[in-house]
């Protein structure tokens, strides 16, 4: 349910034309809740008298705007995004916990289809060497299952399992990162929305990312890998390292022009 206090309801109509799921009239020149929505929170974002709240969810959570806070100069988002870099070298400090808990909150205000909001966030930081050992121990069965869906995949990570056999000590698909985060949707692009606003709030709180699509492999082809991680029937749709980068980086990488149609 929404909830319209209508003693402080002004009749404006911004939250009825701003509703996409028409679920609010004005009735008697007052805002009226007619019908079951998605609670994408538009109504609530847009009454000019904070009139309208959502049951259920954290209305202490809400912000009120202020251009100050709230704006992000392009040019300098540019130089953020293009200043990125994957990092596959990592200190021993592991990230502060209110440092990531702020970087999961940026996935949990990234937009999901239908205002669903079910990414499943699994942080794996003091458990991380028992998980690492728990995915070496599984790789033969993860070899086995990707014989039979993906053998290209296959035979890369025999390689890496015979590597890992000759040189235990070598950190294969971790490179030392002190957290390892899996993003668990059914719908995929919620999972990766929410895993770009997370590595960007990660930068901006002095750390750095790495995307791994091998791991995604490893634990989707892992059915004791998805047990571990409490997904057993939720499709993993991206896997991150985060961590403080043990290497500074001097400028910007230098990209191919841009491939766009003007039409």
């Amino acid at each position: 349910m929404i909830n319209i206090k209508k003693e402080l309801c002004i009749g404006c109509g911004a939250c009825v034309k701003d509703c996409p799921g028409k679920a609010i009239k004005l009735v008697d020149g007052k805002a009226d809740y007619i019908r079951n929505c998605i609670h994408c929170g538009h109504c609530v974002a847009i009454c000019p008298v904070s009139a309208v709240s959502i049951p259920g969810y954290d209305m202490e959570d809400v912000e009120e705007y202020d251009k100050e806070t709230f704006t992000v100069q392009p040019e300098n988002f540019l130089h953020a995004v293009k200043f990125r870099r994957s990092i596959r070298n990592f200190k021993e400090k592991p990230i502060e916990r209110e440092k990531l808990e702020r970087i999961l909150d940026a996935g949990r205000y990234t937009p999901t289809a239908k205002n669903m909001q079910e990414c499943r966030f699994i942080l794996i930081q003091e458990r991380l060497e028992e998980f690492k050992e728990l995915v070496w121990k599984e790789m033969p069965n993860v070899i086995e299952n990707l014989k039979k869906d993906n053998p290209a995949y296959a035979r890369a990570f025999e390689l890496f399992y015979l590597k890992h056999e000759k040189n235990p000590q070598e950190d294969t698909f971790f490179f030392n990162t002190t957290s390892f985060l899996v993003i668990a949707s059914e719908n995929p692009l919620d999972g990766g929305l929410a895993a770009a606003n997370i590595e960007n709030m990660a930068v901006a709180e002095g750390a750095g990312a790495l995307y791994s699509g091998y791991m995604m492999r490893v634990i989707q082809s892992g059915p004791v890998l998805k047990e571990w991680l409490g997904i057993k029937d939720i499709p993993v749709s991206c896997c991150m390292l985060l961590g403080y980068p043990a290497v500074t980086y001097k400028r910007t990488a230098p990209r191919k022009k841009r491939n766009v149609e003007w039409k």
